[in-house]
């Protein structure tokens, strides 16, 4: 399986990229994955409504344009569905079954996603009603991808 995590904005903070590069070490046994950045566009504090939009469509061309027509898309949206660990593993054990070799996992910015990228998507997977940012979202969807493939493999590691 080749997996994808399309992140808007750069991450900066030293103690996330080591535990990112932890999880992305300890995945190479199960999968390919890579993760790509796109730009944040750069945001005033107060937007109206239209200012917010615009600042999504922007972020949601550029997600887009990092994914291939034969790609599932799963965009991490607070109000997708609530999955399990385990459902979560069942979930990629199905993809993989049914020929979905590539997945890309999309985390918007701190707006959000944009509706082209809700339209893309094949499923809204939610973490938590809690919002999150978007850069500590990147370490926490790589532990549980690794805890989905050792939960597929029968291996110690998820209780």
């Amino acid at each position: 399986m080749r997996i994808s995590i399309v992140s808007v904005g750069k991450l900066k903070e030293k103690y996330l990229k080591q535990g990112i590069d932890e999880y992305l070490k300890r995945l190479t046994a199960y999968a390919k994955v890579d993760i790509i950045e796109v730009p944040d566009e750069k945001a005033p504090e107060n937007m109206s409504e239209a200012e917010m939009t615009e600042v999504k469509r922007k972020e949601g061309e550029r997600i887009l344009s990092h994914i291939s027509p034969d790609t599932y898309v799963i965009t991490l949206e607070i109000n997708g569905k609530m999955l399990t660990s385990e459902q979560l593993s069942a979930k990629m054990d199905e993809l993989a079954t049914y020929g979905k070799s590539k997945v890309a996992f999309v985390i918007g910015g701190s707006l959000g996603i944009s509706r082209a990228v809700q339209k893309r998507s094949d499923f809204a997977l939610s973490f938590s009603k809690m919002t999150f940012p978007h850069q500590v979202m990147r370490l926490i969807l790589l532990e549980q991808v690794y805890r989905g493939f050792r939960i597929l493999r029968g291996e110690p590691y998820h209780k």
